[in-house]
């Protein structure tokens, strides 16, 4: 599997269901400040979460899946480039080793999750692969290009069903949604989205 021109993330399960953070992360993806990448595992896991959290989601929620897919085309590391490495992996959460394993075979980057502590430093730098969590990966993708960003931004709230909401009502619902220094920003942004 040949590797991407691009900074890549492996996205964990725990940044996909919630829908602003996804949301962002996807944006800021298809604006192409990164590449991003999953599995069908990850997916079933994030889907699986979601539906137990919401059970009025159950079996309605292809069609985001979809439309994530749609929008990064290249999204997918298969199971066959990583199942081998996921059992030589040792981590806290024996059931995260999947996760490694598909950022090494993607050849990403980083992880980009919620639980740090399930990947510890020292085993992610022996692949050079290191965690970060979504906020602050989302303030690193906007300091290196503050106008990509803003745009990104802007067109993430042209897209929501209220997009008459206030610049307020946009950045609190990314502060409700796990990403409260990004939600700053943007308030700070506030005249641009």
């Amino acid at each position: 599997m040949a590797g991407h021109a691009r900074y890549t993330a492996l996205l964990d399960a725990c940044v996909l269901y919630p829908l602003a953070m996804t949301d962002a992360l996807m944006s800021l993806a298809t604006a192409g400040f990164f590449a991003a990448k999953w599995t069908t595992r990850i997916e079933d896991e994030w889907i699986r979460s979601l539906e137990k959290q919401r059970p009025d989601l159950v079996g309605k929620l292809g069609v985001r899946r979809d439309s994530m897919r749609d929008a990064i085309p290249d999204w997918e590391v298969p199971e066959t480039a990583w199942a081998s490495l996921a059992r030589g992996i040792q981590l806290p959460d024996t059931d995260d080793a999947h996760v490694l394993a598909a950022a090494i075979a993607g050849h990403a980057d980083c992880i980009v999750t919620s639980n740090l502590k399930d990947f510890p430093s020292a085993v992610l730098l022996e692949y050079g692969i290191e965690a970060i969590d979504p906020d602050t990966f989302i303030i690193n993708q906007w300091d290196l290009d503050p106008v990509n960003a803003i745009a990104a931004f802007k067109r993430m709230r042209a897209r929501r069903k209220k997009p008459q909401s206030s610049p307020e009502d946009f950045a609190y619902a990314l502060e409700l949604g796990g990403l409260p220094t990004t939600a700053e920003r943007l308030r700070q942004a506030a005249e641009l989205i």
